[in-house]
């Protein structure tokens, strides 16, 4: 997946949990499982970007484990 891949997916994604959060019942469910892909998403792109600025392959970057990114600082 590239970055143009990644962003058009996460932008997605924050639409999907803006419209839950919007309803007066939301799916709690689902906003977490919402939560822990963008955290994953993210996380591949800042992967990306940072072997792309040092000149290294940003194919070879990785999605981490969900509990690994779910433990980020946000």
């Amino acid at each position: 997946m590239n970055d143009r891949e990644l962003v058009d997916q996460i932008t997605s994604l924050v639409a999907e949990e803006q419209r839950l959060q919007e309803q007066d019942h939301h799916d709690q469910e689902r906003l977490r499982e919402l939560e822990v892909m963008l955290d994953q998403l993210w996380d591949l792109l800042r992967q990306r970007r940072g072997r792309e600025e040092f000149g290294l392959n940003p194919d070879e970057a990785e999605a981490r484990d969900p509990n690994v990114v779910k433990r980020y600082w946000q």
